[in-house]
């Protein structure tokens, strides 16, 4: 038995207890009416997870009216639904193995008939995937979105620059729903390639095995800039990213009278809540890259040394933006560095190389905790389409600092990847103004831009 008939058996045995109630009131008034003696037992039988069994007794006197007496249902095994449920919420997300190990790991359920039939339903969907061909997986990404347009594009010498480089947030609410009706399924870097070691204790780099239904296909997703820097304010988006109520990332956003909201104004809450609607975009909890300068702080908190002496809430903003960047971590994002200073990585003299990157490393990554993935601002590679080896010296260099991922931008092809022995890179395709405008049918692969495209956005979009 299946989820979905395990969750209509409840509702039908609901809808029985309901009607075995009314069956017995309604008989109860009859007899009072007739003011007849005696008794009736009424009892039924119900089969299935939860059979309860449920009776009513009326006794009459013939100098009082007759006593309906009706027995509560039992409770049902909350336990197994719980546990079934659980296992659901993995399998729904393609983890058939973590569905199948937390059922069987429990003893008191893992007997059960409804246990067993949810295992082999599990098996045999198991059995079904496919590998996906990690070679063939598209790395889109995005800056910040534009949640109030008017206020992107009022005309001001910023227009430009936001029509070029941003999306809007009801742009990007299209793409994922196309994107999921094309069948795309969200991983993790993490799963497309990993560090492993060989027979001879080495590090090596290995392709993942992500394994999908037959049709669905992967792709990665990051999020560069999230710093809320302060050029944005008043510009139509939100002002820094929070820890909701309930628990997960969301945003906050300043309004014309100084007063804040808090809501979906970012990828981050926005894709949360797609997912938490559509559970199969996300392949075992896989959430996107979330990228990060320095020189004006992080996710929207003036944490930069630079601001000691001019932010008054310079140490509760260190706290708060640690404290959020966990979050992310939790709920399955992953982090990454896009340089101190939004630098040109590929072109800048090695010492203001190692100058920017040791100011990441100090002021970021001491909030935010290790994290082996880079993404170059300005898509600028540290070096040309060959493989990475240790006579590049900034290679090395980011190395030495546990930089493992790299990412550049290439929109010439739906996917581009390298796999070296000791680290992976892969290109990634800009879905914004530009590309949409410029070059739409090479984005036919994830949706039709004509269906994406906000009305609201200037043509023509600004050349680069």
């Amino acid at each position: 038995m299946n989820m979905e008939e395990y969750r209509e058996r409840r509702q039908q045995e609901k809808r029985r207890r309901t009607l075995h109630n009314i069956i017995v009131i309604m008989i109860g008034i009859l007899l009072v009416a007739a003011l007849v003696t005696g008794g009736i037992i009424l009892g039924r039988h119900r089969k299935g997870l939860g059979a309860i069994k449920a009776s009513a007794n009326q006794t009459a006197a013939e100098t009082s009216p007759p006593e309906v007496i009706t027995t509560a249902p039992e409770t049902e095994d909350t336990g197994l639904i719980d546990l079934l449920t659980q296992a659901e919420s993995l399998a729904v997300q393609y983890d058939y193995e973590g569905a199948i190990n937390l059922i069987i790991s429990d003893s008191r359920y893992a007997s059960t008939k409804e246990a067993a039939d949810a295992v082999a339903a599990y098996t045999d969907q198991m059995s079904r995937l496919v590998r996906v061909n990690p070679q063939e997986v598209t790395h889109v990404f995005f800056h910040s979105l534009i949640v109030d347009t008017s206020k992107a594009f009022d005309g001001d010498n910023r227009e430009g620059g936001y029509n070029q480089m941003m999306t809007t947030k009801d742009e990007f609410i299209k793409m994922m729903q196309s994107m999921y009706d094309k069948g795309y399924v969200l991983v993790k870097i993490h799963d497309l390639a990993y560090e492993t070691t060989d027979e001879n204790g080495n590090p090596n780099f290995v392709y993942g095995d992500i394994m999908l239904p037959e049709g669905k296909k992967a792709f990665v997703m990051s999020q560069d800039d999230v710093c809320y820097y302060e050029y944005m304010k008043g510009d139509g988006f939100a002002t820094r990213m929070v820890i909701g109520e309930d628990g997960y990332p969301t945003t906050e956003m300043e309004q014309d009278d100084g007063s804040v909201v808090t809501g979906d104004f970012d990828l981050v809450p926005i894709l949360e809540t797609f997912i938490k609607e559509h559970p199969g975009f996300s392949y075992k909890g896989a959430r996107a890259i979330i990228a990060f300068t320095g020189y004006n702080g992080i996710l929207g908190y003036r944490t930069d040394e630079s601001y000691k002496d001019t932010n008054p809430n310079y140490e509760e903003d260190l706290k708060q933006a640690a404290a959020v960047a966990q979050c992310l971590r939790d709920h399955g994002w992953e982090l990454a560095s896009h340089s101190w200073g939004h630098r040109n990585l590929g072109t800048i003299s090695m010492e203001h190389f190692r100058l920017d990157a040791d100011k990441w490393e100090k002021n970021v990554e001491s909030l935010i905790g290790p994290t082996d993935i880079i993404l170059y601002p300005f898509g600028s590679d540290i070096g040309t389409w060959k493989p990475y080896t240790d006579d590049n010296e900034r290679f090395t260099y980011l190395k030495s600092l546990g930089f493992r991922y790299f990412c550049n931008v290439d929109a010439s092809t739906p996917y581009w990847m390298q796999l070296g022995s000791d680290h992976f890179r892969q290109g990634r395709r800009n879905l914004d103004g530009y590309r949409m405008y410029y070059y739409p049918d090479s984005l036919s692969d994830l949706f039709n831009v004509p269906d994406v495209f906000d009305p609201a956005r200037p043509t023509p979009v600004p050349q680069m």
